[in-house]
């Protein structure tokens, strides 16, 4: 059975911190650019959005159904972003990688890949998990290919899958990692961050 309880993970580049609301004022200057929240389901425009994300993310986590993470660059410990385990389910060991966001300033650099790959340790040799899957709208070329750059195996498409900000019907594209996948996925993001910056 997994055991979902709140942990640090930490990299070379970043930290990932249980988020909380003490995290507020770093979320709001993470996020406060429009082009993040292009495919997200929500937008945050104001620094009462940020709040409340955080009050759904860590509403959510004690209903066991989600653990937030907020992402913390280790060269100056600002807030750069967010990300969360979710869609848990104990019985089958299984969840998701999602609501992953980062600040723009930060886009094109190791953040990411290292972020999925402290995610992903944590999933599979920490937890016990059989499956990881990760989502992205299907308009989202950009993350389509970074989730299959680091070994994300695409499932297929959900056709009219989620109603997001503007009412738009969104078609979403599942990818997923087993277990039994993870040290080839390994031994590729390793090669991926060694080097980059």
């Amino acid at each position: 059975m997994l055991q979902i309880t709140p942990v640090i993970l930490e990299g070379k580049r970043v930290r990932l911190e249980p988020l909380r609301q003490g995290h507020a004022e770093g979320i709001w200057e993470a996020g406060r650019h429009v082009s993040i929240w292009t495919y997200m389901s929500k937008k945050m425009e104001s620094f009462q959005d940020a709040v409340a994300f955080i009050s759904t993310a860590i509403d959510n986590e004690a209903k066991g159904t989600e653990l937030p993470f907020v992402i913390i660059d280790k060269r100056d410990e600002k807030i750069i972003g967010s990300t969360r385990l979710m869609a848990i389910s104990v019985r089958d060991k299984g969840l998701e990688i999602g609501h992953t966001w980062l600040t723009p300033s930060v886009w094109k650099t190791a953040v990411n890949t290292e972020c999925k790959f402290l995610l992903l340790k944590h999933c599979f040799e920490a937890l016990g998990c059989i499956r990881v899957q990760l989502k992205t709208d299907l308009r989202n070329h950009n993350s389509q290919r970074a989730i299959a750059r680091i070994g994300g195996v695409k499932e297929g498409i959900l056709r009219s899958h989620m109603i997001v900000q503007d009412g738009y019907v969104r078609d979403t594209v599942m990818f997923s990692i087993l277990d039994r996948e993870w040290s080839g996925v390994e031994e590729k993001l390793q090669m991926y961050l060694f080097g980059e910056s």
